[in-house]
C-alpha cells in the first residue's frame, strides 16, 4: 500500500533540448553497443600538459608516444618520444624543469585506486638516449629534483635518490617495511581519502626532501582472499583503519642532501591527527604543514623551519560540523612567498580567502550564496586567479577570473551548462570542456581574453549516434517534499514515444553521499544504459537529497552524525511523489545505486517498502562501522561517541522490513568497501528469513571491471529489472 498521494508540485527549470533528439525511426540500444563496442562513449582530449613557454603542449598518445603541439595553430610540432616496443606501455610522464628530460612510468601494476609500481625510464631529449632509472627492482612515485640532476623514488617503503650524472643510487631511509613503516608514500586511507600517493617533496632548490613517515604498526589488518585461479588462494592482508580504530602515526621529516642528515618537524605532541598536505613555500627555508584533528573539525596551518624542525601556527579554523574536504589547492602560496590562498566554508559557502604569512586575513576573494567548485591557479603577473563555481546555479558550472582583491570578476565560459578549464603556463591559453544534460563534451581552445581559437573535439559522431538511437531528452525537475525546507533537484528521462495517458514503471538512480551531485547540467556517464531502459518503457529519475553538494554548508551538513537518515527520507518522499504522477505506475517503483548509492538503495527499500518494490545495490556500505576512519568519522564522528548514529542508520538493523525484490552485488577483492559488507547483510537477511538475490564478482575491486565484466554486470542488473519491475 502506497502512502497517500502528496499535494506536491513539480517544476520544469529549463532544459536545453538540442537537435540530437529529433524524432526518427528508433534503433534499439543493446548492452553490447554500450559495454563492448563503446558506441556511446564520449571522446575527450586527454593528457594535455602545458610546456614552459605557454605556447605549446604535449599529449600522451596510444600509451606509446609523447607529441608536442602548438596552442595557437594546433599543428604537430614534434614527436618528443616514440617507441615501437609492444611491451612498453607508458602510464604517466613528467618533464624535467628545463624540459630536456622525460621521466616515463612504464608497464604499471596497480596496487590500489591510485598507487602502482612501474619500471621508470629517463629519456634525454637532446641526445635521444633512454636509460632505466634503476636496475634493482620496480619503483613507485619517481620524481625529478628541481635541477633534474637527480630523481627521487620509493621502493619497499624506503626513499632512494638516483644521481643521473654519477649514475649512483642512494637509500636515504632504512626502516621501511610492508604493513609497518612507509617512507615517502601514503597508507591506504590517505591514498583513498586525501587523494595522493607520492609523499616526498623536493625543496625549491633541490637540496632537501620533505617526506611523510607512516607508522602503521598498530593499525589492524584486513584480510582479503584473492583466488587467482590457484589451487591455494592467496590471503592478502593489508592495514585498513575502520571507524573508531587506530590510524597510522604520521611524522614529517626533512632530509638534507648536503649534510646527509634528517630532521623531524614539530607537528605537535598529539599523534592521533591527520597531516593532510605539506608544501614548500617559495622561500626555501619554509615548509607549510596542514594539520587536522581526528574529528576533522579543527584545521591548522603550520610553518616549519626545515633546518631545526621548529614550527608555528599561522592559521586556525574550527567548524561545529567538519572542515570541508582538503583539495590539492587548499593552500596556494603566491610567488613572493608573502601570501597564501585557502578555501573555507566559514561564511556558509565554499569560498577563497587571501592571507599573509602571519595568518592575517587580507580579504575574501570570492563571496556570495554559491560555491567555488575548483581552483585553477594564480596569474602572478596580473594578480589574477582562475576558478570554477556554481554561481549561476547549483546544477551548472562556470569558469571565472578575478583579481586577488576580489575586483574585476570576468566570466570566461560562454555556454550554459557545465564548464571546466585547463590553463597553459602563463595563462595565455585555456582549454574549455563543456557539456550539458543533452550535449556531450564540446572542447575548445581559447586565448587569454576568452576568445575561441578552435574546436578540439565536438563529439559530432556521438551526437549523430544519439540521433540515430532517438535518445529521449532529459528534463530537470524540482520536487517539494514534506520533510525538507529545501526543494530537491531531480531529473527525468521518459520513454521516447512517451504518452501521458499511459502508465510507466519508475526506476530511480542515486548516489546521495555528502557533497556529491548526480543531478547536474552535464552529459551523464550512464546515460546510454538509462536511455536503453527508457526505450524499454521505463521512466528513469535521479534525485539529489539533502547532504549533497553545490547548495551550501547548511544543506550539505544537515546529515552530520546520522548518515543515511535524511537522505533516505528524501529519496522515499521524492519517489512517493513521482510514483503518484498520473503517468507512473505506483506499483512498479524501483531504485538502484553503487557504493554510497548502494547503501542508499538498500536503506530505501528496507525503510520505504510502501513506496519501492525493487532495489539493486552494487558494492554497498551496509554499516559505517565497516568503513574507513577518515571518510566515516568526518561525517559521523567516532562510533564510540555516536553509537546510535552508526547503528540506527545501518541496513543490517532493518532487514526484517524487506518486502520487495532485492539484488545485492559485490566484488570479492574490493579493498575499499569490503566484501564483508555484503557478507554480513546476507547473513542478517538469511537470519530474518528474507529472500533476495545476490551475485559476487571474483577478484574484482570496487569498480567491478575487466574484460567482459561490465557487460555481465549490466546484463544481470537489466534482466533483474525487466523481470521484476
Amino acid at each position: 500500500m502506497k502512502y497517500p498521494r502528496l499535494s506536491l508540485t513539480i517544476i520544469l527549470i529549463g532544459t536545453a533540448i538540442t537537435n540530437i533528439f529529433a524524432q526518427q525511426p528508433q534503433k534499439e540500444i543493446t548492452l553490447e553497443d554500450i559495454y563492448v563496442n563503446s558506441k556511446f562513449s564520449e571522446k575527450t582530449v586527454k593528457g594535455i600538459r602545458s610546456m614552459n613557454d605557454g605556447e605549446h603542449f604535449t599529449t600522451l598518445e596510444e600509451s606509446r608516444k609523447i607529441v608536442k603541439y602548438s596552442y595557437k595553430t594546433g599543428e604537430l610540432v614534434d614527436i618528443l618520444f616514440n617507441t615501437i616496443e609492444a611491451n612498453f606501455k607508458i602510464e604517466a610522464y613528467e618533464f624535467s624543469s628545463d624540459e630536456s628530460k622525460i621521466l616515463l612510468a612504464v608497464n604499471a601494476e596497480y596496487i590500489y585506486r591510485r598507487s602502482y609500481t612501474a619500471d621508470y625510464y629517463i629519456y634525454n631529449i637532446l641526445n635521444q638516449k633512454l636509460q632505466r632509472l634503476s636496475e634493482n627492482g620496480r619503483q613507485k612515485y619517481a620524481h625529478f629534483s628541481p635541477n633534474a640532476f637527480k630523481v627521487g623514488f620509493v621502493r619497499d617503503n624506503n626513499i632512494f635518490i638516483k644521481d643521473l650524472e654519477l649514475n649512483t643510487e642512494k637509500k636515504i631511509t632504512f626502516d621501511g617495511k610492508f604493513n609497518h613503516i612507509i617512507n615517502g608514500g601514503t597508507d591506504w586511507v590517505y591514498e583513498e581519502e586525501y587523494s595522493f600517493t607520492r609523499a616526498f617533496f623536493w625543496s625549491p632548490n633541490g637540496d632537501k626532501i620533505a617526506y611523510y613517515k607512516f607508522d602503521e604498526s598498530e593499525v589492524k589488518v584486513f584480510n582479503m582472499t584473492k583466488y587467482n585461479e590457484e589451487l591455494y588462494p592467496e590471503n592478502y592482508a593489508f592495514k585498513y583503519p575502520k571507524a573508531g580504530e587506530k590510524n597510522s602515526i604520521v611524522s614529517i621529516h626533512v632530509y638534507d642532501l648536503n649534510t646527509d642528515k634528517t630532521k623531524l618537524m614539530d607537528i605537535g605532541k598529539e599523534t592521533d591527527q591527520y597531516i593532510t598536505r605539506i608544501k614548500w613555500i617559495y622561500e626555501n627555508n619554509k615548509l607549510a604543514i596542514i594539520r587536522l584533528n581526528r574529528l576533522q573539525n579543527h584545521i591548522e596551518i603550520l610553518l616549519a623551519n626545515p633546518d631545526n624542525g621548529e614550527s608555528k601556527v599561522i592559521y586556525s579554523e574550527k567548524n561545529k560540523y567538519y572542515i570541508n574536504r582538503i583539495k590539492d589547492w587548499y593552500m596556494t602560496a603566491t610567488a613572493d612567498g608573502k601570501h597564501f590562498i585557502i578555501n573555507s566554508e566559514k561564511d556558509g559557502w565554499n569560498h577563497l580567502y587571501l592571507y599573509n604569512m602571519e595568518g592575517q586575513l587580507i580579504n575574501q576573494i570570492t563571496k556570495g550564496d554559491w560555491e567555488v567548485t575548483d581552483f585553477y591557479g594564480i596569474d602572478e603577473e596580473n594578480q589574477t586567479i582562475y576558478y570554477q563555481s556554481a554561481e549561476e546555479s547549483p546544477l551548472k558550472r562556470t569558469v571565472y577570473s578575478v583579481k586577488l582583491d576580489g575586483s574585476n570578476k570576468k566570466k570566461l565560459s560562454e555556454k550554459t551548462g557545465t564548464n571546466s578549464a585547463k590553463f597553459s603556463d602563463g595563462f595565455r591559453y585555456h582549454i574549455n570542456t563543456y557539456s550539458n544534460i543533452n550535449t556531450p563534451k564540446y572542447i575548445t581552445l581559447h586565448n587569454k581574453k576568452g576568445k575561441i581559437i578552435r574546436v578540439l573535439e565536438d563529439n559530432e559522431k556521438l551526437k549523430q549516434t544519439a540521433k540515430e538511437y532517438n535518445f529521449s531528452p532529459v528534463e530537470f525537475l524540482s520536487i517539494k517534499t514534506p520533510s525538507s525546507k529545501w526543494d530537491l533537484n531531480a531529473l527525468m528521462i521518459k520513454p521516447t514515444n512517451f504518452d501521458a495517458n499511459k502508465k510507466y514503471p519508475l526506476l530511480v538512480f542515486l548516489y546521495g553521499g555528502p557533497g556529491s551531485q548526480v543531478v547536474q547540467d552535464t552529459w551523464i556517464r550512464r546515460l546510454a544504459w538509462h536511455q536503453m531502459l527508457a526505450q524499454k518503457g521505463y521512466i528513469v529519475a535521479y534525485v539529489d537529497n539533502r547532504g549533497t553538494g553545490g547548495r551550501g554548508e547548511e544543506f550539505k551538513k544537515i546529515t552530520y552524525g546520522q548518515l543515511g537518515k535524511y537522505e533516505t527520507i528524501d529519496q522515499i518522499e521524492a519517489a512517493e511523489y513521482l510514483s503518484s504522477l498520473p503517468y507512473i505506475d505506483e506499483k512498479r517503483t524501483g531504485i538502484w545505486g553503487w557504493s554510497y548509492g548502494g547503501y542508499m538503495s538498500t536503506s530505501c527499500l528496507f525503510l520505504g517498502s510502501s513506496v519501492f518494490e525493487l532495489a539493486v545495490a552494487v558494492a554497498p556500505v551496509t554499516s559505517w562501522r565497516y568503513y574507513d576512519t577518515i571518510y566515516t568519522e568526518l561525517y559521523m564522528g567516532l562510533p564510540q561517541d555516536n553509537p546510535d548514529g552508526y547503528d540506527q542508520n545501518s541496513p543490517l538493523n532493518h532487514v526484517e522490513k524487506l518486502q520487495g525484490k532485492y539484488l545485492l552485488i559485490h566484488g570479492t577483492a574490493d579493498d575499499n568497501v569490503h566484501f564483508q559488507n555484503a557478507i554480513e547483510l546476507s547473513r542478517k537477511l538469511v537470519e530474518a528469513n528474507k529472500q533476495f538475490d545476490t551475485h559476487f564478482y571474483v577478484d574484482k575491486a570496487h569498480s567491478i571491471r575487466g574484460e567482459k565484466t561490465r557487460l555481465h554486470l549490466f546484463t544481470l542488473i537489466t534482466d533483474f529489472i525487466l523481470e521484476n519491475l
